[in-house]
């Protein structure tokens, strides 16, 4: 167990936190959620240790080992992968550094032996034995092949360090797991294998994640943090998310009675009060006026953008043709042959872990590279927003937010501008803040109020929901749900695939077109797409062996 207790955070004179009280017990998987800004990885720092709070403390099990997942990429760099796993547990870790020292020694003494015999006991408690087929074990199962477990952190990229960070975290059977956003990076199948391992784990789990499927899939409870403080809930994110709606909805109808009966109780009194032979009762309605007292409604710090992409012009039948199109980067084939006919009403999901061949193929369709073989026509109806995964260019400038989004709407007034600002969340003085000095977040909803402010009829998005909070991905979300025009798009936000595509296409690694009319769902249980996957993983590996 780990227990919050009287935490308070101060940062300046705004308090984060304010007498957090909180215990976590063994058996769950907590999901902790709340608006960007309100303080989740903050906690876990709190919770880790790595971030004294400005009053309170917190307290673990006597015994119980804490690990939680490293944000430092770099940090390891100068260690080989299984080593950096076996870190998860550190003491385990320095019985065997220790015990590899005293083993090496030219000049083994009597205290020597003594010493190691000790590290021996402690370390097969420990089942120290295991720790590197443990270790090699929660590697594979997140995808990182076995040739790679001996390489040093330095060669591994980006993507890969995240996955062996998170092997380090898991190892061991921790009692207390910590994990701040463990699914980013990370491809579909090993974000499968972390579900399984969280479902099946026993001891206490803490994850702050942006994936509502994610959320919904592996935790028991919900930890809600808004106005300073944590309200526990039983269930996963759509458990917290309909009964916070339902308590929110019985505290207006509560207060809405309330109102009506201290206003009829007002209008007896001022209609009796003067009156000798009814001034008892009013009196008593007084009495009764006085204990009367409405629910505080707070403000939530959760704020929604309305996102609402309206065409100018409706789409006609023709929409996007792709012929025999391929494209090549350094000299490996990454777009190979595609083609394929877009109707007006398909939103395409472009999946698989395939990501570079994908952001080429949108850039493509955007006018900004050239294909080297084969060709693509847009209908002449159709007029085409982008959103791209790298926006460093789009923002590195002086401009205003209001300016900056000005230079793309017809209308060049400041006022109607300012409007769609205001949709954003960017409401009055924010509108002269430098776009350059922006956050993640508040530059993706600047592109989505261009995305709007455009009026096309066609939206090419490439990873949108990165660095958005739950609230605006699931703005989004709505948005591109009830949008009349076309949609090409990719995104690791599950639920945000499923409710939003009709239409699902994968290049996959050779660079070839798998298009299916069907639901992420249904094509993720396609036994036809696991077969074709197969095929061309076993086609490589041969390949790679002649």
């Amino acid at each position: 167990m780990i227990a919050a207790n009287n935490i308070t955070l101060r940062v300046g004179k705004k308090a984060l936190f304010e007498d957090v009280n909180i215990k976590f017990t063994e058996g769950n998987c907590y999901g902790l959620i709340g608006a960007n800004g309100a303080g989740k990885s903050t906690f876990l720092r709190i919770l880790s240790g790595q971030l004294e709070p400005t009053k309170g403390d917190v307290s673990i099990t006597p015994g119980q080992r804490l690990s939680f997942l490293q944000q430092d990429h770099f940090k390891y760099d100068a260690f080989p992968v299984l080593d950096t796993v076996i870190m998860g547990n550190q003491r385990l870790y320095d019985i065997m550094k220790e015990k590899d020292a005293i083993y090496a020694k030219p000049d083994f003494s009597d205290e020597d032996g003594i010493r190691a015999s000790e590290l021996e006991g402690e370390f097969a408690e420990m089942n120290g034995w295991e720790a590197e087929s443990d270790a090699a074990t929660l590697l594979n199962g997140l995808g990182i092949e076995p040739e790679l477990h001996y390489t040093q952190m330095s060669e591994l990229t980006g993507s890969q360090k995240v996955k062996v960070l998170l092997a380090q975290a898991l190892f061991g059977n921790p009692d207390i797991l910590l994990l701040d956003e463990p699914t980013n990076h990370l491809d579909l199948p090993a974000i499968e294998w972390l579900e399984e391992f969280l479902i099946n784990f026993n001891n206490t789990v803490i994850v702050v994640s942006h994936d509502r499927y994610f959320l919904n899939k592996v935790c028991t409870q919900t930890a809600d943090i808004d106005y300073g403080k944590i309200q526990l809930y039983a269930g996963n994110y759509d458990f917290w998310f309909e009964s916070s709606q339902l308590l929110i909805k019985q505290m207006k109808e509560a207060n809405k009675k309330k109102e009506e009966k201290i206003k009829e109780l007002q209008e007896f009194i001022s209609r009796f009060s003067a009156n000798a032979s009814k001034s008892k009762q009013a009196t008593s309605r007084k009495r009764a006026l006085e204990k009367i007292q409405l629910d505080e409604m707070k403000p939530s710090s959760r704020k929604y953008p309305y996102i609402d992409f309206r065409p100018n012009r409706e789409i006609g039948n023709e929409v996007l043709m792709v012929e025999n199109l391929s494209k090549s980067v350094d000299g490996v084939k990454v777009l190979d042959n595609i083609s394929f006919t877009l109707g007006r009403n398909d939103k395409v999901a472009f999946v698989g872990s395939n990501e570079q061949a994908t952001t080429l193929f949108f850039r493509i369709l955007m006018g900004e590279l050239e294909p080297d073989e084969g060709n693509y026509k847009w209908g002449i109806t159709t007029s085409r927003a982008y959103f791209p995964k790298d926006s460093t260019n789009e923002f590195n400038n002086d401009l205003t937010i209001t300016d900056w989004l000005t230079q793309y709407s017809e209308i060049k007034d400041a006022t109607y501008v300012r409007g769609f600002l205001g949709r954003m969340l960017f409401p009055g003085e924010d509108g002269i803040k430098r776009v350059k000095v922006l956050s993640g977040g508040e530059k993706v909803r600047c592109l989505l109020s261009k995305m709007m402010i455009s009026g096309a009829n066609i939206l090419i998005l490439d990873e949108p929901t990165n660095h958005l909070d739950m609230e605006a991905i699931t703005a989004l979300n709505n948005g591109l749900i009830k949008f009349p025009g076309v949609i090409l798009f990719t995104c690791h936000d599950h639920q945000f695939v499923q409710t939003t595509a009709n239409r699902i296409m994968e290049i996959l690694p050779n660079g070839t077109l798998v298009d299916k009319i069907t639901t992420y769902d249904e094509y993720l249980a396609s036994d036809e797409m696991a077969k074709k996957r197969h095929v061309y993983s076993i086609s490589e590996s041969d390949a790679e062996d002649n």
